[in-house]
């Protein structure tokens, strides 16, 4: 199979960032809708908000380059986050906080890869005198604070999550549920 020509692969590569952006930006929207904790909701808010830019900036930056829009990618970008609510996370009726904090997970690999995109287009910068590196850069920097702002966060939920007391009917494990751990075996002499 031929390799396709570098327009065409700079279309391939902006239409499926554009498709990870579109989900992103669900999912950031998402989290700051549904975290209810005063000092993380508007800093949830805040980075959904910069997402948004980012995903106009990817959209400018493709119509200076005359990359179409590949609206099925978009779609697919879009089904994919709403897809990503379909997981288990140890509560059926109530939004259990493992939510919160794999949603602030995938938004932390999402700004990282984004960051990436934008170093990707740096270096095309250098032969296509169309991308604007100081602008390339920005986004870079603003990516790399957003993955800051968003680690922080990711890291005081889990130990909120940690921090819980245990469900009153939760017990502790005993010997009959681990039977193979060393602390469980008894020798019989």
């Amino acid at each position: 199979m031929d390799t396709p020509a570098p327009q065409r692969m700079l279309e391939i590569y902006l239409n499926d960032h554009l498709a990870a952006a579109t989900g992103g930006l669900a999912l950031a929207r998402r989290a700051a809708r549904s975290n209810r904790d005063a000092e993380v909701m508007p800093r949830l808010a805040e980075i959904a908000l910069e997402v948004d830019q980012d995903r106009r900036a990817l959209l400018k930056i493709m119509r200076k380059l005359d990359v179409r829009v590949a609206r099925t990618k978009v779609v697919l970008g879009w089904a994919a986050e709403k897809a990503g609510r379909l997981k288990f996370n140890g509560s059926v009726r109530t939004r259990s906080p493992l939510s919160v904090l794999v949603e602030v997970e995938a938004l932390c690999l999402g700004v990282q890869g984004k960051a990436a995109g934008w170093r990707t287009l740096l270096a095309f910068a250098d032969h296509d005198a169309r991308l604007a590196t100081d602008i390339l850069q920005d986004l870079v920097n603003r990516a790399q604070h957003q993955f800051e702002v968003l680690e922080r966060i990711r890291v005081q939920m889990a130990s909120d999550i940690a921090a819980r007391p245990q469900d009153r009917g939760a017990s502790a494990p005993n010997a009959a549920e681990h039977p193979s751990t060393p602390e469980n075996t008894t020798s019989s002499s």
